[in-house]
């Protein structure tokens, strides 16, 4: 089951609708579903919420550490707290998905994401949960630090948080540790199409 639940992004106005600011927007759209508000905790290096569901402890966490080392953050609080890598979902903006899109998938590499990359450095695993954020590519290469630094126009920033309402519909099976659950309700953008009658047979 997760425990902690952890949003990447760059603290400070400046940074705050950045796409790379994507993970912190769905942690900011899940405490305002559980109603618990995000505090400064210096214990952590960032923005920590601690409530219970159902009788089990939940921390929620925007690391203020900046995004190449998101992991002092995630791992000072997963040590204190005795939280396991397959305990922790780690909420970040993709580049290799579009917007309006998440995909849901545990462990694998950090695939050149630098709040990843902290987090393999600092845990010692990748063996954590991740959700992924459509951000769309800006199509070169050169152009990635601008494109995750920036805005996303108007219908990109639409499409990005109708993927975070819908993927927050999934809390509740994430808390329960259905998986499985958890990534149809996420990766199922559109309800299944009802079979079709069967034809009556004459007799």
């Amino acid at each position: 089951m997760i425990k902690l639940f952890v949003g990447l992004g760059n603290p400070g106005p400046g940074y705050a609708a950045s796409r790379h600011n994507a993970g912190f927007w769905w942690i900011d759209a899940l405490a305002h579903e559980l109603g618990t508000p995000l505090l400064p905790e210096r214990s952590c290096h960032g923005l920590l919420a601690r409530t219970t569901v159902h009788g089990q402890n939940v921390w929620l966490l925007e690391p203020q550490t900046f995004m190449n080392l998101s992991g002092r953050s995630v791992a000072a609080l997963a040590r204190f707290f005795k939280i396991l890598p397959a305990e922790i979902l780690v909420v970040h903006d993709e580049l290799g998905i579009a917007p309006g899109q998440v995909k849901l998938k545990r462990g694998g590499g950090h695939a050149g994401h630098n709040g990843l990359r902290d987090i393999h450095a600092q845990l010692g695993v990748p063996d954590y949960w991740r959700l992924r954020l459509g951000i769309g590519h800006p199509g070169v290469r050169s152009e990635v630090t601008d494109w995750v630094l920036k805005k996303p126009s108007a219908d990109q920033r639409r499409l990005i948080e109708e993927a975070i309402a819908h993927s927050i519909r999934a809390y509740p099976a994430l808390l329960a540790g259905e998986m499985d659950k958890a990534s149809l309700l996420i990766h199922t953008t559109q309800p299944p199409r009802p079979k079709p009658p069967r034809p009556v047979q004459l007799p």
